[in-house]
């Protein structure tokens, strides 16, 4: 049975800039474009990616330092993201393939470590800038 996740809101606003990009956007743009919507400081903006993260809503791309719309409705919510990022066009691409969280999750090294969450960026070209 699915949890019904109520957004306050500030994470509304937020999360319709970011569903609306074309590109994963960092924080002070998206506060930019909140200022027209009433939310005025950064610890706003901050407080509500942290909640949409936790909830599964969006991802953040941590080498560009930048959020993203989640895409997937089966997603591992924040303990399990894998994206492919174009080092030319800089598109970012959602995966979703069981078999790396199977993998990774089963992952142990010399020390007796698991991993218990993973943010997976790859880099490449894709098709159109290959």
């Amino acid at each position: 049975m699915s949890q019904i996740q109520i957004l306050s809101k500030n994470q509304k606003i937020v999360l319709k800039i970011i569903e609306q990009a074309k590109e994963p956007l960092k924080a002070y743009s998206i506060l930019f474009n909140a200022q027209k919507k009433g939310i005025k400081a950064p610890p706003q903006i901050y407080r509500a990616l942290d909640k949409l993260i936790q909830k599964g809503k969006i991802h953040k791309i941590e080498s560009r330092n930048a959020f993203v719309a989640c895409k997937n409705s089966k997603c591992e919510i924040s303990k399990a993201t894998a994206f492919s990022i174009c080092e030319k066009c800089e598109k970012v691409t959602e995966i979703n393939i069981p078999k790396i969280t199977k993998v990774l999750f089963a992952f142990k090294d010399k020390s007796g470590m698991s991993c218990k969450k993973y943010n997976l960026e790859l880099f490449g070209l894709c098709k159109k800038c290959a």
